[in-house]
């Protein structure tokens, strides 16, 4: 019984892909997958999360360099019971309400630039984000590229082995034929049989292959796939590979990425030596206070305003040490980028390559089924005249069978191939692709809170939630 719905659900998966070919208004094409993989992504938007967190840190070390402005208010009541001996003036219980209110300020006046610097390295890993999350979104568009040329691999493997079986069983019920009147003989029978055997089997393992294929491309694309559109050619903009790593070294996201990272440990080095040197502070203060007895009613006004100068002598040489840190940090991601440089390089040079290699496979395989159609129409008209037996027609058959489904395999590498190239280059991206959709623009919630802006109380805060809003509505 399960056996038979396994077979059931093969069936219909098979069924679902190819049933629909024919219908071109509802095929689905590479840009339509790729478009659908963009939007419905979660990867994508948990790292547009991120960024917009990176967004926030940037705005808290924007605000470090503003005054920060606190109030305090405190009530209280105090009963005093007094009992002296002898007795003396004052005597007794008395009971007094307190109440004040505290308004306070403090500004930071000069720390040798150590705060700007702070700033300047949050906006730095803002835009190393921002090279992230095109990263990120390369990877998603590659995946999806991979499931659908997937599908239509194994949907045409699956409907090559599916004609393999039909093919097979004419062919012996032709031996079985042939052998009641005695032209053949059992074993000619028997190595029908077998290869039909095969041929099911075959084609079961290319159904189960397009069922797996089909939930890649589910959760890489959003949806199962109905009928798929042949892609059309990749656009390649480079002649040479020299071309695209220089392509690569300007525009890959991890270059870029790296680079950022670099300044932001040149800048973190500034930092940790300006933490040695000392910070001038100004902060004033107003309060009113009353406090209402049994006895009298007293009222205080206080206004103070000071400066403060304040720095560390002696730490244990642990600023020394971090400064060190710092200095080893930067050293790191320059050989980072160095090593990041080369990877991406030697990804550029294995893609042209793959392509280079996945092309002349084609044209082989391109020739081989020409051969094999020929050698294949040749036995069959030789085994009529009884020069050839059944088991050399039916090998013939499998080399074609065999040359048809590499050729398939070709001719999905060589699509990969280009892709691959075209992401390794930095390239493959929803704007460079020209997909013509409205892509995420990271710039947009940066613009709403770079100046820090506080929520629900200024103009531009409420401008920011309306900017959050449309944000959440393009990413579903």
């Amino acid at each position: 019984m399960r056996a038979k719905t396994i077979r059931a659900v093969a069936t219909a998966a098979l069924g679902c892909a190819l049933v629909f070919g024919p219908s071109a208004a509802t095929a689905e094409s590479l840009s339509d997958a790729m478009v659908s993989a963009y939007r419905t992504s979660g990867l994508l938007t948990q790292q547009r999360a991120l960024l917009r967190a990176a967004d926030e840190d940037y705005a808290a070390a924007v605000a470090a360099l503003r005054p920060t402005i606190a109030y305090a208010l405190k009530g209280g009541l105090t009963r005093r019971d007094l009992d002296t001996t002898p007795a003396t003036p004052g005597e007794g219980t008395t009971n007094t309400l307190s109440a004040s209110a505290t308004l306070s300020a403090s500004f930071l006046l000069y720390d040798f630039g150590r705060t700007r610097l702070q700033s300047e390295m949050a906006h730095e890993t803002v835009l190393m984000t921002r090279d992230t999350l095109v990263g990120v979104e390369q990877k998603v568009l590659l995946r999806a590229i991979k499931a659908f040329l997937n599908v239509r691999s194994t949907h045409e493997k699956a409907m090559l082995q599916a004609n393999n079986v039909r093919l097979i069983t004419e062919e012996l019920r032709a031996a079985r034929d042939r052998f009641e009147v005695g032209e053949i003989t059992q074993t000619d029978v028997s190595a029908a049989e077998a290869a039909l055997a095969f041929a099911k089997a075959s084609e079961a393992a290319a159904r189960g292959d397009l069922m797996i294929a089909r939930e890649e491309y589910k959760a890489a694309i959003g949806h199962y796939p109905n009928s798929l559109k042949v892609p059309p050619a990749a656009p390649v903009t480079v002649r040479s590979v020299t071309d695209a790593k220089a392509v690569a070294r300007r525009s890959h996201p991890e270059v870029l990425a790296q680079q950022r990272a670099v300044k932001i440990t040149d800048i973190a080095v500034d930092v940790a030596h300006k933490g040695m040197l000392p910070s001038l502070k100004a902060s004033g203060f107003a309060s009113r206070s009353i406090n209402d007895s049994d006895h009298y009613t007293e009222r205080t006004s206080l206004l103070g305003a000071e400066l403060e100068l304040s720095g560390v002598i002696y730490a244990g040489g642990q600023l020394s040490a971090m400064y060190r840190k710092a200095k080893a940090q930067a050293e790191a991601n320059r050989a980072a980028l160095y090593t990041t440089v080369q990877n991406v390089e030697q990804s550029v040079a294995n893609a042209w390559a793959q392509l280079a290699v996945a092309q002349a496979s084609l044209q082989a395989r391109d020739q081989e089924i020409r051969a094999n159609r020929v050698a294949l129409r040749g036995a069959r008209e030789e085994a009529t005249l009884g020069a050839r037996t059944t088991l050399e027609v039916l090998s013939f058959e499998q080399d074609l069978l065999d040359a048809q489904a590499a050729r398939i395999s070709a001719q999905s590498n060589e699509y990969l191939a280009v892709y691959n190239l075209l992401a390794s280059m930095g390239l493959l991206t929803a704007e460079k692709l020209g997909l013509g959709i409205a892509t995420y623009d990271p710039e947009a919630y940066f613009n709403a809170v770079k100046d820090a802006p506080v929520r629900d109380v200024s103009p531009q805060g409420k401008k920011l939630d309306a900017i959050i809003e449309t944000l959440g509505r393009a990413t579903r």
